[in-house]
């Protein structure tokens, strides 16, 4: 068995106490960055006696970091890759038959496990920088300690990071032993450059850049968030002279990767993401610029949509982007904000299990048959998360009551999101090629750069690029031929899962029924302006120059952030697709409600029969409301709305209703509350029957709601005739109207009408005097008695010789109460 040499890295003083460690079962390796166990420590363990003829996996977060953790073990070795050292990534495989480290991306665990959970031929399992908590890594280590407790007890387990708090991670691996390893080789001298208020974070990095190729020695390596920002501060830069400047992240090719991680002829600035941060080394580095921030994918179950967020990075974060800047030398790291911020940061970032979307980690483990609550996790997966992941997956016909149907089984396997998997494989075969070019696209990198205002949402427009059909300027060559090579395996992958091999292939589909494959819940419906509404209520919005703009459905695909000035979310990639196809796609989820709305146009009941999608709706019908229980309840929630006066009230009803009422306030019990708000109270009881065959306004128009009334009063009708009486008669026949809408009940008549009236009028059997209302010949009150006679007999000689005067062609005796009632009209009735 080959043996390298010794490195002279701080590590190697610790790896026979990990050997002796694992020997008994697991262990946590602690590491500063530059120690070297990334490439020493699984060389070191061949030769351990418990390893046997067993193989070790070595994990790693990301397929560079994956693909150089071997080149630099085989280094070592003087052998070539696929050796005694290989690795597996989702696209490329280097190993053989002798090799006896494989390094492989956290997927291909997964996978692994799925296959034969007892792992054989392997006893070793290390995770490596396990402090990044990517979900897979999480996911693995779950799986991989359920193994070893129920299959594999001889399974070793090492956890390697550089930043981590160690103590609860040694818990979970069943009380492990920590092991420390010396800090970096050479001091790093932090410098802060805190950016000004309002300068642009590109020319700020770019400055900074400047500053540094100046006054520092060796290579460049600069952190920043994503690659937009990379390109910003690469053309913020321009030209250097002798200096390259070299782009390094997860979208460009094993090749353009490889010139960013090696040394050349010429000094390098290397503008990088976070995957330079840990395991990746970078040769010749010894000055590091941070930008201090991290782009992360942040989940909200809420939308059931993932956005890239821009986040500060943490102290352990910058605290191994700066210990890249000691590995050959001292160094320099240049932190562009302040030492007091620093201290504010958190010290790790948060573990994407508890922000990203866990539709991929929930299948796997409906494929493995466990509940998540049942796994041994670091941070075990949101409730609510996992709720929304399974919801997804059951739409997409990817699970049904939790388990994994036989289409799930077939997706997992195929190394994408649930989503663009499912659809790759529904795909007809004559749509195969476009459903791999748009998952490659959707999964890869975009064609067309985001940062061209003009650019548009369409992926119409990026598959015929891919097609070879368009020759569209402002083309991303890189990614158009990453975008190919991912679709040329994702084509191989849909054969291998049993899709009909060697068919005819079109060449050109129309996307957006594939795209309703994999994104059912973003059909969107045009709100007019660009705006759109997404299946479950959510916003959406495309510029108003994008040509998708004025398109009545769509799917979006890619939805992130938000619109500016506003909440909906900025509609990034999307397709077209027709009212026929979002039928098809809806299917039983379509459904048809009738509801009952008052049309103010109309000023009546109409019937609204919707049919839906969701929040979406497809068609929409106005009709006369149809006789039932639902009419009548509608007829009456708008009689209470409006007080009853849409009723056909009658003066006689109303008549009745105040006489009534004022029995009530007077007397009390046994007389009802018969006011206009107690009779609505009670509407539901007695107009709801009234309305059994009614459809509209003119329904409501018909009901007099006495009878309401006469039912309250429970038979006491003569009784409430004798104690209310509606009117009182006159000596001269005449019939007076008594009006009981005050405290006491009144009548009114004109003096004449009233002579020979010697007892005053009254109700309640007499017991309260009438309050009597003289009028004069033109119908102008005189005086208001509650005493006739007595008025009769006093004030009467005033009254008259002012009438007397002023209406003298009117008897005005000098003794009414011996007087006859002289002809005229009757006395004014109550209103």
């Amino acid at each position: 068995m080959p043996t390298p040499p010794p490195t002279g890295l701080p590590v190697e003083a610790v790896t026979p106490e990990v050997g002796q460690v694992l020997g008994g079962g697991s262990a946590v390796l602690m590491a500063a960055p530059g120690a070297g166990k990334t490439t020493v420590v699984p060389l070191r363990l061949l030769g351990e006696p418990w390893l046997g003829a067993g193989r070790i996996v070595m994990l790693e977060p990301r397929r560079v970091a994956a693909r150089a953790a071997a080149g630099r073990m085989v280094a070592l070795l003087g052998e070539e890759v696929g050796a005694t050292v290989g690795y597996v990534t989702r696209d490329d495989r280097r190993t053989s038959a002798a090799t006896r480290i494989e390094v492989v991306t956290d997927g291909i665990l997964t996978r692994r496990l799925q296959g034969d959970p007892s792992l054989p031929g392997v006893s070793l399992v290390i995770f490596d920088e396990i402090h990044e908590r990517h979900l897979q890594t999480d996911l693995g280590l779950a799986l991989t300690l359920e193994v070893r407790d129920a299959l594999r007890p001889d399974l070793k387990v090492l956890a390697m990071s550089a930043t981590l708090n160690a103590e609860p991670l040694a818990a979970l691996l069943g009380g492990a032993r920590v092991i420390t390893s010396p800090g970096r080789q050479y001091p790093v001298e932090v410098r802060w450059v805190p950016m000004r208020p309002g300068k642009s974070r590109a020319v700020a990095v770019a400055g900074t850049i400047r500053r540094a190729v100046e006054t520092d020695e060796g290579d460049l390596l600069v952190f920043l968030p994503g690659v937009g920002e990379i390109r910003a501060v690469g053309r913020a830069l321009g030209s250097l002279g002798d200096v390259d400047v070299l782009p390094l992240h997860g979208r460009l090719s094993a090749g353009e990767q490889d010139r960013a991680l090696r040394t050349g002829p010429r000094r390098r600035i290397v503008l990088a993401t976070d995957l330079a941060e840990s395991s990746v080394t970078v040769e010749g580095v010894s000055v590091v610029i941070d930008a201090g921030l991290a782009r992360k994918p942040l989940y909200d179950p809420g939308s059931g949509l993932t956005r890239l967020r821009t986040v500060t990075a943490s102290r352990a974060s910058a605290d191994q982007r700066a210990g890249r800047a000691g590995r050959l030398g001292p160094g320099v790291a240049y932190r562009l904000w302040t030492q007091a911020e620093h201290a504010t940061r958190r010290a790790w970032a948060d573990p994407e299990i508890l922000t990203a979307d866990l539709a991929g980690l929930v299948l796997e483990l409906a494929v493995w048959g466990a509940d998540p609550a049942d796994l041994p996790w670091l941070d075990a997966p949101p409730a609510s998360a996992v709720a929304a992941a399974s919801l997804l997956l059951e739409e997409l016909g990817v699970l049904a009551e939790g388990r994994p149907t036989q289409f799930g089984r077939r997706l997992v396997g195929v190394p994408l999101h649930p989503r663009l998997a499912t659809m790759l494989l529904s795909a007809p075969t004559s749509a195969r090629r476009t459903a791999a070019l748009l998952a490659a696209l959707l999964s890869e990198r975009d064609v067309f750069p985001r940062d061209r205002a003009a650019s548009t949402a369409d992926v119409a427009d990026r598959l015929a690029v891919l097609h070879g059909t368009s020759q569209r300027g402002h083309v991303d060559l890189a990614g158009l031929a990453a975008v190919r090579r991912r679709a040329d395996e994702l084509e191989r992958r849909a054969d291998d899962a049993g899709k009909d091999r060697g068919a005819s292939r079109a060449q050109r589909v129309e996307p957006g029924p594939l795209l309703a494959a994999a994104y059912p819940d973003r059909i969107a419906q045009s709100r007019g302006g660009g705006r759109y509404r997404l299946r479950h209520g959510q916003g959406a919005v495309l510029p108003d120059h994008d040509p998708l703009a004025g398109t009545e459905w769509l799917v979006a695909a890619d939805v992130s952030g938000s619109a500016e000035g506003g909440g909906d979310a900025r509609v990034r990639l999307a397709a077209a697709i027709d009212r026929a196809d979002v039928e098809q796609i809806g299917g039983g989820d379509i459904t048809t409600d009738t509801e009952l709305r008052w049309d103010p146009a109309a000023d009546d009941l109409r019937s609204v029969t919707t049919r839906r999608l969701d929040a979406l709706v497809l068609d929409r019908s106005r009709g006369t409301a149809q006789p039932g229980p639902t009419t009548a309840q509608a007829l009456v929630a708008r009689a209470v709305e409006r007080n009853l006066v849409d009723l056909g009230w009658t003066p006689a009803g109303r008549g009745l209703q105040r006489r009534v009422q004022w029995a009530h306030r007077t007397i009390g019990d046994p007389w009802p509350d018969v006011s206009d708000a107690a009779l609505a109270a009670a509407a539901p009881t007695w107009l709801t029957p009234a309305l059994s065959r009614a459809r509209g306004r003119q329904d409501l128009q018909r009901v007099d709601p006495s009878f309401a009334i006469r039912a309250a009063l429970a038979g006491r009708d003569r009784e409430l005739d004798r104690l209310v009486p509606t009117a009182i008669t006159l000596p001269n026949g005449r019939r007076l109207v008594i009006d009981y809408t005050g405290e006491q009940p009144r009548i009114s008549a004109r003096a004449q009408d009233l002579y020979g009236v010697t007892t005053h009028p009254t109700v309640l059997a007499g017991r309260l005097p009438l309050a009597v209302e003289l009028l004069s010949p033109a119908g102008r009150p005189i005086q208001v008695t509650s005493d006739l006679p007595g008025f009769w007999a006093g004030t009467w000689r005033e009254v008259r010789r002012e009438m007397a005067g002023r209406y003298p062609r009117h008897s005005w005796p000098d003794d009414p109460a011996r007087a006859t009632a002289g002809p005229g009209r009757a006395g004014r009735r109550s209103p």
